[in-house]
């Protein structure tokens, strides 16, 4: 097995880094937080004393950072140039497409491999090792990272050239925010014309309405699958890291002069979510209270 080189251990990281460690990998794994390098410890993983220590003679490295910043902060200072050139780099944060283009670009310049590798998800397909990786980068590359994308995801898809998987993870999120809240206002509408939330679920789940927002994530609290409605918009995919998303995704429409109406009121309304009724902890589900504050459903732990 690998010597793998794991930096970031937050709540998606560290559930991807042990499962490399469950599979046999020697993860040699690095966080500035001491409680996450505790967790990734107890989870099989050895911990580095920085992010340099992690990735020097590593065969692998995977990165799953907050920010373009901190991804170029971290290859630039501690990656490129320490890693082995014969190392196998993977980004799996969710960043701009710019950045990832440019860090993948000054990797190849020093003689490496590197691949951006966003995931979907949320917390728990981190912990099973079910989430889907959208990957950038050449053939030859893709073919190196998907030895350990596979062992942390249960779809791992070459979305093109370098970036192509930040761009694949922006347009899936931008599509994910928007249907959310058009599902939130539907099931408020629904209810407030006496539709009973479970009847109108088992009516549109299948018929033209449906979407993975409401059959997989319904926002109503006791309604389909549990989902963090059922446990008062806790857990989760966070508001703000939908947000940040979403005004990932505008910026990109942005540079190629595309016209997202729907995308940038998704980002309007997330920002005052999270940003002005402090929802930004909340999961992203959450927003329906916002589309109607005197919303109520059954077993609602908020309502009750």
């Amino acid at each position: 097995m690998a010597r793998v080189g794991f930096i970031g251990l937050g709540n998606m990281g560290g559930g991807m880094a042990a499962n490399l460690a469950k599979a046999g990998h020697d993860v040699r794994a690095f966080d500035l937080s001491a409680e996450a390098l505790d967790r990734a410890e107890k989870n099989g993983c050895k911990r580095a004393g920085s992010a340099a220590e992690a990735v020097t003679g590593a065969e692998a490295v995977v990165t799953m950072l907050p920010a373009g910043k901190h991804v170029r902060d971290v290859y630039e200072t501690s990656v490129i140039g320490t890693a082995p050139t014969t190392a196998i780099l993977m980004d799996c944060s969710t960043i701009d497409v710019g950045t990832a283009r440019e860090e993948i670009a000054k990797a190849q310049a020093q003689g490496y491999a590197m691949v951006d590798a966003p995931v979907s998800g949320g917390i728990a397909a981190a912990e099973g090792g079910t989430l889907t990786f959208m990957v950038g980068g050449t053939e030859e590359a893709f073919g190196r990272a998907r030895d350990y994308l596979d062992l942390m995801g249960k779809a791992v898809i070459h979305a093109g050239a370098p970036g192509a998987g930040q761009a694949a993870k922006i347009c899936n999120n931008m599509l994910l925010g928007a249907s959310m809240i058009a599902t939130c206002e539907t099931f408020v509408l629904a209810q407030k014309l006496g539709l009973d939330p479970q009847t109108f679920f088992d009516i549109s789940s299948q018929a033209s309405g449906q979407c993975w927002s409401m059959t997989s994530y319904c926002p109503v609290p006791g309604v389909g699958p549990t989902t963090p409605a059922d446990r008062g918009y806790e857990g989760g995919f966070a508001a703000a890291l939908m947000l940040k998303d979403l005004r990932l995704a505008m910026e990109a429409a942005q540079s190629v002069d595309s016209y997202t109406p729907m995308g940038a009121h998704a980002e309007e309304l997330y920002t005052r979510f999270a940003e002005k009724l402090g929802g930004a902890g909340k999961d992203f589900s959450g927003i329906i209270k916002m589309i109607d504050d005197s919303w109520t459903a059954p077993d609602d732990p908020e309502k009750a």
